[in-house]
């Protein structure tokens, strides 16, 4: 079978139907190709992944029409507070504290559940008349002067004016394009599980650094928080093998005992963390964006946060392009696309990974060097309502999508 398509979008997670549901308002025709099936997309259950949504992408989400569907099932961030220490000895005096009423905005963003998210944009795509969806497996890609072609596992052939790669960090699109990676690993696996407490969190995200990696503690509805916990490799496939009672015996210690009583709430997942980095992220005929173009270390939770970005970008680029008559998948135009998005997510990434490399050591000059920074950081109100702005996404060129 023959698919005719204006953009045919590679991989159905979060970025590609986020993308697909801005480009069809628009009147373009898409079509989403995912290997995953329907039905193990609609009802997965909790699997630990939850996302720190910055105001700026709930605004994205609201203007593709998603925000209502998953509104209820967020938790606004109504607080932020990063502090350095050791299991077991408590936080350093010297911390961050950002609250979401020094800006004007309302909240610096929304914690909310993978699978409602994802559930939400299966339900809206399936809704749009101007989106199709395949599931099948994409084993070939070629870029032609007017358009490009997707052979299928199932022999089927995609053609489209431009191929979007949302297929994640390994992803086979950038491959099949010839775009080469830069990236290593960090030696650390993230632990990632829900927690009920018995305490209320108020709203209140938690990052505490520690000299293996970061415990983050972010607030879900009720008396829930979702934790990504960053151990040495090792140390993580230790505790992994624990069960649920001595698993909470080792992360008593570094939670604290701020939310009185805690038990584990469904299972326990593990995710190595890595930096990955497309050297470009455009091809003749393609763009990515998301994980595909920069996988990040989950430290300060941007990651979904970036790839909504490429996803606003990317469709303004398109809808400009096309508005002025231009062939909207021209080399020029996606070069603006790539200008517009390299510097922000290469910055991020630097940052990203100095801040792990550190906080997450024992250096005696190092913890004393950082602990007096955030100090001071948190006594200058004006460069910390810079930095609430930065974690509400509200700095930068952003999107019109972005903007409200």
């Amino acid at each position: 079978m023959m698919h005719d398509t204006d953009i045919a979008i590679v991989g159905g997670g979060l970025n590609g139907p986020a993308l697909a549901l801005a480009l069809a308002q628009t009147g373009l025709s898409v079509t989403v190709i995912d290997a995953l099936p329907e039905t193990v997309r609609k009802n997965a259950a909790f699997d630990g992944r939850s996302y720190a949504l910055a105001l700026a992408s709930t605004r994205l989400l609201a203007a593709i029409g998603i925000w209502d569907r998953v509104r209820d099932n967020a938790q606004p961030m109504l607080e932020i507070k990063v502090s350095d220490g050791r299991a077991g000895e408590g936080p350093s005096p010297f911390f961050l504290h950002f609250d979401h009423a020094e800006i004007e905005e309302g909240p610096m963003g929304h914690m909310l559940e993978d699978r409602f998210l994802r559930r939400a944009f299966l339900e809206a795509m399936a809704d749009h008349p101007g989106i199709t969806q395949i599931r099948d497996t994409v084993v070939a890609q070629q870029a032609e002067a007017q358009g490009a072609s997707l052979t299928l596992v199932s022999g089927d052939t995609v053609h489209a004016r431009l191929i979007v790669g949302s297929d994640g960090r390994a992803s086979g699109t950038a491959r099949r394009a010839g775009i080469r990676r830069t990236g290593w690993g960090y030696g650390q696996t993230a632990l990632v599980a829900a927690i009920e407490h018995e305490l209320p969190h108020n709203g209140i995200a938690h990052q505490f650094f520690m000299p293996p990696g970061p415990l983050a503690i972010l607030p879900l509805p009720g008396n829930v928080s979702s934790i990504v916990w960053s151990e040495s490799d090792q140390t993580a496939r230790e505790f992994v093998a624990l069960d649920d009672a001595d698993f909470l015996k080792v992360l008593r210690p570094r939670f604290g005992d701020f939310l009185g009583d805690i038990r584990l709430r469904g299972k326990r997942y593990t995710y190595p963390l890595n930096l990955t980095l497309a050297n470009s992220l455009v091809a003749p005929r393609v763009a990515l964006i998301g994980d595909a173009a920069h996988g990040l270390h989950p430290i300060a939770g941007q990651g979904l946060n970036a790839g909504l970005r490429d996803v606003g970008a990317l469709a303004q680029v398109i809808a400009d392009a096309r508005h002025r008559g231009e062939d909207f998948a021209a080399a020029d135009v996606l070069a603006r696309y790539q200008q517009w998005r390299r510097f922000d997510t290469a910055t991020l990434a630097l940052v990203t990974d100095a801040t792990n490399r550190l906080f997450s050591n024992d250096n005696p000059l190092l913890r004393l060097g950082r602990d007096l920074g955030m100090g001071a950081l948190n006594a200058w109100p004006k460069l910390r309502r810079g930095f609430i702005r930065e974690a509400a996404g509200l700095t930068g060129d952003l999107p019109d999508l972005m903007k409200g």
